[in-house]
């Protein structure tokens, strides 16, 4: 996703250009391992269970083998969101946010935010809101990420790291003009490069997206892409899973391998953040229409992260 995000309140001198939540980055289950190569087909991704099935928070990721460590996770159990580990907003604004270069519909807030049942609620609602500049949003919607604050900077991020495992199960919503995603954007909140964990449009929820978008020797932004034809994501949870080290970044949908990109040359080296959003319309989902079904949920049954131990 293109991004020129303002703050609020703030005049950003230079536009910040972001993919936010651009591309799926794939899954690892816990219900056995796939030949790595299979084909993707809707038999062999199946829809998962809630979020009671959802495996033992201090086992390692199935598909990246073994030798992990892990750095951080989130089972999302207490109810409410832990603000030692997440932040409810975009780095340049902590009261509502949005991401104006993707020409989204929706202001994002801690009101749309939740746990309920052993997972987080990311609800995305048909409601007026007023947002930057005094401009009116129509809809309103949830975002966490484990960066920083504006006003925290030039602190750290709640958790940042360089290549390791990131698993998230979770269960997207359908609709047309509904855009969930699971991202990286590096620490430094530059806008590249950035990885794509997962992003699936609403209107075609058996598609998952991947992206890894950079910048080249000559300060151009350059993007390489893969999307795979899966069964409807939104009919179940399922595990998004990416593997990311300095030869490699590797993404997986429930255990299935679905892309390996190897140009190690243009593979980010840099402490990352992650994100997870349920954007509304933009340039690229376009807007809700009247088939559109508000309110509309991102469920997250768990965040895990790992890395390899020394």
């Amino acid at each position: 996703m293109q991004n020129f995000p303002l703050f609020t309140g703030v005049l950003l001198l230079s536009f910040l250009f972001i993919a936010s939540s651009c591309t799926p980055l794939a899954t690892v289950m816990r219900t056995g391992t796939p030949a790595a190569q299979a084909p993707v087909t809707a038999a062999n991704v199946p829809a998962q269970s809630p979020p009671s099935a959802s495996g033992s928070p201090l086992a390692g990721p199935i598909s990246g083998g073994t030798g992990w460590v892990r750095v951080f996770s989130d089972e999302f159990g207490t109810g409410r969101l832990d603000g030692s580990k997440w932040t409810h907003c975009y780095w340049w604004e902590d009261g509502g946010c949005t991401n104006l270069g993707n020409q989204n519909h929706q202001w994002y807030t801690a009101a749309n935010i939740a746990g309920r049942n052993g997972a987080l609620e990311l609800t995305a609602r048909e409601q007026s809101v007023r947002g930057i500049d005094d401009r009116i949003f129509d809809y309103t919607s949830g975002i966490i990420t484990t960066g920083r604050y504006y006003e925290e900077r030039p602190g750290p991020d709640r958790f940042s790291f360089t290549y390791g495992y990131v698993e998230v199960r979770a269960r997207i919503p359908a609709g047309q003009g509904l855009w969930p995603a699971i991202w990286l954007l590096p620490s430094t909140h530059r806008s590249l490069p950035e990885i794509d964990i997962m992003e699936v449009l609403g209107h075609r929820p058996n598609v998952v997206e991947m992206h890894l978008h950079y910048q080249d020797g000559s300060g151009e932004r350059r993007s390489v892409n893969r999307s795979r034809t899966v069964s409807d994501l939104s009919q179940g949870y399922h595990v998004y899973g990416l593997e990311w080290s300095a030869d490699a970044i590797v993404w997986y949908l429930d255990g299935v391998e679905l892309w390996r990109f190897t140009d190690a040359s243009v593979i980010p080296r840099e402490p990352m953040y992650l994100l997870v959003n349920l954007a509304v319309g933009g340039t690229w989902p376009g807007a809700p229409d009247e088939t559109t079904r508000f309110p509309a949920q991102f469920l997250i049954d768990y965040v895990r992260i790992w890395q390899r131990g020394q």
